[in-house]
């Protein structure tokens, strides 16, 4: 049985193909290249603001195989068919609607696609709403195996009414991830953050996209005198770090 690495491979010339036209009209500029984790376990967290663009942008630069976590209903044809529905609406309002009426035949077989071959790369499905400690168990494990995880933060849109609308308030679950792994296996496993901008641009429109990727960050430099407090006290770094290197992009 092929690997998820050997997978990838295999579907590399296809998600290179789909990445080209996700960003489609899109440059990238990308700061702190040296800084990416080449080999050996490593969880990459950051903003998410763009979607399906955010993934596009990370496979063309991450110098690596790399395993996301993504919405569960990413999963399914009917739950994917609505969500890219609901995208297309949210950022286009009535055009988005003419536009998912015009591409029906070819959404319905990317959709088709994509629903049927995302779990064959080792992508993770989250629910957002129950079982999030199924997702995190498998990260673990992931991790324990030397892979490189993506774990964006957000919904992978713009909250023009949040006080940081770019950059969603972190959960703990990264946090708890690392130091579960250190705390259960003695394993350090570095965490690199980058930031996003540009990605929220809707599709086909013109526009830069900035990546600044971070030095990698460790648990041990933040313990504190219980589980909890040493969660918290990352999460809170990881998020702080992100929201400065987005600054730098601005």
């Amino acid at each position: 049985m092929a690997t998820w690495e050997e997978e990838l491979k295999r579907f590399e010339p296809i998600i290179k193909r789909l990445s080209y036209l996700a960003l489609l009209g899109k440059k990238i500029e990308v700061w702190g290249k040296e800084n990416f984790i080449r080999t050996g376990p490593n969880l990459i967290v950051g903003n998410h603001i763009g979607t399906y663009k955010d993934i596009a942008v990370l496979f063309k630069i991450i110098p690596r195989p790399i395993f996301f976590t993504a919405n569960r209903q990413i999963f399914s044809r009917e739950e994917f068919d609505e969500l890219i529905g609901r995208h297309l609406e949210r950022h286009l309002k009535k055009v988005g609607l003419f536009i998912n009426l015009l591409l029906g035949p070819l959404k319905s077989l990317f959709v088709q696609y994509v629903s049927t071959n995302i779990a064959r790369i080792g992508t993770i499905p989250v629910d957002l709403v129950n079982k999030k400690k199924d997702a995190r168990h498998l990260i673990e494990n992931y991790l324990r195996q030397g892979r490189a995880v993506i774990a964006l933060q957000g919904r992978g849109r713009v909250k023009p009414n949040d006080p940081n609308p770019y950059v969603d308030s972190f959960k703990p679950g990264a946090s708890a991830i690392i130091y579960n792994l250190f705390f259960k296996n003695g394993l350090v496993v570095p965490v690199t953050p980058l930031a996003i901008y540009g990605t929220q641009r809707p599709f086909l429109i013109p526009a830069t996209i900035r990546v600044k990727v971070g030095e990698a960050m460790f648990i041990t430099d933040y313990l504190k005198e219980s589980a909890s407090a040493t969660i918290e006290y990352f999460r809170q770094a990881l998020e702080n770090r992100v929201k400065r290197l987005f600054l730098s992009l601005i």
